[in-house]
């Protein structure tokens, strides 16, 4: 008999096989209280790490005594801490993601990033950035008891909010708290700055693990003949008359754009990925993101 689907965003199959995996984050970005992650400095978990010269007031429970009798020096056993990292998925819900399915792949994707998370032991939280009627919020959870909850808020998720992206992420942070990851599923189709928004994600204390996604036309566009183009965001219009000329100002546009993410994020220790919209969650998940190092 076949097991119900928990969810519309993730298959069974999909759920098992993401209990096998983890977010590959840098342990530089994690909070102090006990989780799954082992800190820069010495803790107090039962994993052995290193000595240390004994200094007065040191805790003598962690004297090693057997050093002490052959060398009569005493020395300190040091011990790796393990801490709590934070993950806070944001989906970008304005009116440019719901074109050629590029909401529907971020709420998976951040569905899947969310159960890594919390099968993971760590802290989850989700953000709707820029969704209709306001800023959608999960507030921080743990544990697999939370996934439903969790899925039942991306499902919940509606496009056509008017907020770009960087403002979205400045409205997020004030509302945030906590070291860790902030998993950004955007397409980054934004006229804003985005240097201030990376930038204070970054001294915030979240790594960036950011994911620009493209409708398959916005990739590699068919234009012929005149046309007017509207801006979904804006209403603004453009009339075209030379296509041609068009599209390769386009692609290098597109180009150049790409690679001004990779590089704010690769300059704040952070994660770029550009997918299409009309990959599957599989591919992106279990194939890209792994090759890639983003999950372990």
């Amino acid at each position: 008999m076949t097991a119900p689907q928990i969810t519309s965003l993730l298959s069974n199959r999909d759920l098992d096989r993401l209990g096998r995996l983890r977010l590959n984050a840098s342990r530089r970005f994690t909070n102090r209280s006990r989780g799954e992650h082992l800190a820069a400095k010495g803790g107090t978990s039962t994993e052995f790490c290193d000595y240390r010269d004994y200094s007065p007031g040191d805790d003598v429970r962690f004297v090693d005594w057997n050093i002490f009798a052959r060398i009569e020096r005493p020395y300190l056993k040091q011990f790796h801490q393990e801490e709590e990292m934070h993950v806070a998925v944001l989906v970008d819900a304005s009116r440019s993601m719901m074109f050629e399915g590029k909401l529907e792949l971020a709420k998976k994707l951040a569905a899947a990033v969310g159960v890594l998370g919390l099968r993971g032991g760590e802290k989850v939280s989700a953000y709707g950035l820029g969704a209709a009627g306001g800023g959608a919020r999960l507030a921080p959870c743990t544990g697999r008891g939370s996934m439903a909850k969790l899925f039942t808020f991306l499902e919940s998720v509606t496009g056509g909010g008017d907020s770009p992206i960087e403002q979205g992420i400045e409205s997020f942070l004030r509302r945030h708290s906590g070291r860790g990851v902030a998993v950004v599923l955007s397409d980054f189709l934004t006229p804003g700055e985005l240097k201030r928004a990376f930038n204070l994600v970054h001294s915030s204390g979240l790594e960036i693990f950011a994911v620009q996604i493209l409708g398959p036309s916005e990739i590699e566009p068919e234009l012929t003949g005149d046309m007017r183009l509207v801006d979904c965001e804006t209403l603004g219009d453009l009339d075209v008359s030379s296509a041609a000329d068009l599209l390769a100002l386009y692609r290098e546009y597109r180009e150049a754009h790409e690679a001004q993410l990779t590089a704010l994020c690769q300059q704040r220790n952070g994660k770029f990925l550009s997918v299409s919209a009309a990959e599957s969650l599989e591919h992106v998940v279990f194939d890209v993101m792994r090759r890639k190092g983003w999950i372990v």
